[in-house]
């Protein structure tokens, strides 16, 4: 008797997070990146990297790519909890040039966060989204058949990433990140 509760019970908390999942994938159809886009999204994000590094020279590849970007849900969960949120009017609270408590700091700001739609355990990053869009911060869903996390650890030269941030640095990143997102608005 034990056993039927059991298998019912599971069978109802593996339907929840596909019901949550087919839920996202229609608000958010837009702006969530896979196969050949998401090929061609990585592929220029790459470009603009190495353009970027050849620029600015004599770092070593890890601490570069540790200026230029927010990676892992902790980190970027840390950096959007240090930037002010967005008032109702659209606004940070405070001046937006003067950052996180009047400090002028581009590390802690953030352009748009990169977040793997299909990672697993999905309550690792279900906090992502709304903390970023209570900060302004436009979130670019990764979907990929070996996994999101994978793509985007690729990128920054790990094996898996669940979520990176774009810091807003004024390079050619967030030039390329910027377009991006307004070809996502249009």
């Amino acid at each position: 008797m034990g056993r039927s509760k059991k298998k019912k019970k599971a069978k109802i908390l593996l339907d929840t997070p596909t019901s949550q999942r087919q839920h996202q994938q229609l608000n958010q159809p837009s702006n969530c990146f896979e196969g050949e886009r998401l090929l061609g999204l990585l592929q220029s994000i790459r470009r603009e990297m190495e353009t970027a590094k050849l620029m600015q020279g004599t770092l070593p590849e890890k601490v570069w790519i540790k200026q230029q970007f927010s990676i892992g849900v902790n980190d970027v969960t840390r950096v959007l909890e240090r930037m002010e949120p967005i008032s109702e009017s659209g606004k940070a609270t405070q001046d937006s040039t003067l950052g996180c408590g009047g400090c002028n700091d581009s590390s802690l700001q953030l352009q748009a966060v990169l977040l793997s739609s299909n990672c697993n355990p999905r309550w690792l990053a279900k906090h992502v989204p709304s903390l970023a869009s209570s900060r302004g911060v436009p979130v670019i869903f990764v979907k990929d058949k070996k996994g999101g996390s994978l793509a985007l650890g690729e990128l920054v030269k790990l094996k898996t990433a669940i979520a990176i941030g774009i810091k807003a640095k004024g390079s050619g990143i967030n030039k390329l990140a910027a377009e991006i997102l307004e070809k996502i608005e249009a």
